[in-house]
């Protein structure tokens, strides 16, 4: 769950990035990803999210901290998105993405990346902004963030609980 605070902040970066890519549009809700999109066929559903909730039951919860702007594009390169990298907690999505990718194994399905990159998606764009939004952009960026008031507190973030979506219904699995 976003702070309070969070979309005040929101406020301030994307007018600022859509001075450099105008097309950019706000996030309508946040997360960060453990594993790529697939698609599950209807009767894999409630065992792969039982085998799921099985695999992150005994994670605790835990604080991590997403306070780098950094761009993304999706694999094709026909989105781009500004995000927020994961600056701690690292190890512990690690870990998370680990048991996930069991899972997917079980199901004959695609694991998540190697070296993943955790991070929030703030806005995106359709077509590759990078060049736009890279270099003097993200500095800009951070610069603001950096000096945004209480931006260490709104930052950091307690992940509590790993959700599923699959089609319209979401899935909650509470971290201990």
């Amino acid at each position: 769950e976003a702070r309070e605070e969070f979309p005040d902040l929101l406020d301030v970066l994307l007018p600022h990035a859509q001075t450099y890519v105008p097309r950019l549009v706000r996030m309508e809700a946040f997360h960060l990803s453990l594993s790529q999109s697939v698609v599950l066929r209807h009767h894999w559903i409630l065992p792969f999210m039982q085998a799921l909730k099985d695999r992150v039951a005994s994670f605790e919860r835990f604080l991590f901290t997403a306070n780098r702007v950094k761009i993304y594009t999706n694999q094709e390169k026909t989105r781009t998105f500004v995000g927020l990298e994961v600056t701690s907690g690292h190890a512990q999505f690690l870990d998370l993405v680990s048991e996930v990718d069991r899972v997917m194994e079980e199901f004959d399905l695609t694991t998540f990346y190697q070296d993943p990159s955790f991070h929030i998606s703030l806005a995106w764009c359709v077509g590759d902004a990078c060049l736009q939004l890279e270099g003097r952009c993200v500095q800009e960026l951070q610069e603001i963030m950096d000096e945004f008031e209480d931006s260490e507190m709104l930052l950091r973030v307690q992940a509590n609980q790993v959700r599923c979506k699959s089609g319209n219904k979401f899935f909650s699995m509470p971290l201990k």
